[in-house]
């Protein structure tokens, strides 16, 4: 349960320091309207173009799985945020309690493997994804949120991540986002390209490169690696 605790912490303190303290109240301190729901749709449609799902163009694209397993810890920030908005809002429980009842779901059971997971069929995968977007539209209640938790574990599954995999990827992108933030990415001047590779690539390589450092480590690297303006 530590690593589940861990994100849901390192999530909050990411929320916290983006968009100021009281955010679960639905607006940040510049007073934007923040819409968890919407950033999850959003995201997993991101997600549905790791595939070559469109029958008129490119039809012989490959899937991406590497970015399929990047916009699934894209979508599990937003799927965290609104958990913790919501279990804020409704005073049912702290961060603590909500990550033993997490960790106590059958979905996440299945994420906790010594062995990489193999990749489930695109079809499948596509359904998970349509499901998740599906169930962030409808009015929120308690049983939404359980439902949207159980369908992106599921999706987590299929999408060959296991809980060691989703935490080590979470917490990269996690320092990312902080990377981002450091270096103008809400003014609009952060640079995304590195030298002709995706940010979220440059990441991702750096963590495997050296799978024993550490997140202030991740930061440097990333910090050495920034092109020059």
């Amino acid at each position: 349960m530590n690593k589940l605790l861990c994100m849901l912490e390192l999530q909050q303190t990411l929320n916290d320091a983006t968009n100021g303290r009281g955010w679960e109240k639905g607006t940040t301190k510049n007073g934007k309207t923040i819409n968890w729901r919407r950033c999850i749709t959003m995201e997993s449609a991101e997600m549905i173009d790791s595939f070559g799902w469109k029958h008129w163009k490119s039809i012989a694209q490959a899937t991406d799985y590497d970015n399929l397993q990047i916009e699934i810890v894209d979508v599990w920030h937003f799927v965290m945020s609104l958990v913790l908005e919501f279990t804020y809002n409704s005073g049912a429980e702290s961060i603590e309690e909500l990550a033993t009842r997490i960790f106590q779901t059958p979905e996440y059971q299945k994420l906790i493997s010594d062995t990489p997971l193999p990749f489930g069929a695109d079809d499948l995968l596509m359904i998970k994804i349509e499901n998740v977007m599906r169930l962030s539209l409808i009015p929120l209640s308690p049983e939404m949120i359980g439902a949207l938790i159980e369908e992106f574990f599921d999706l987590t599954y299929l999408g060959a991540l296991n809980e060691t995999q989703l935490y080590r990827l979470y917490v990269g992108k996690n320092i990312l986002n902080q990377f981002r933030q450091d270096h103008g990415y809400k003014e609009g001047h952060y640079i995304k390209m590195w030298n002709g590779a995706e940010d979220n690539a440059v990441m991702k390589n750096a963590w495997e490169a050296n799978p024993d450092m550490t997140p202030e480590g991740l930061y440097e690297a990333l910090k050495a690696a920034y092109p020059a303006v």
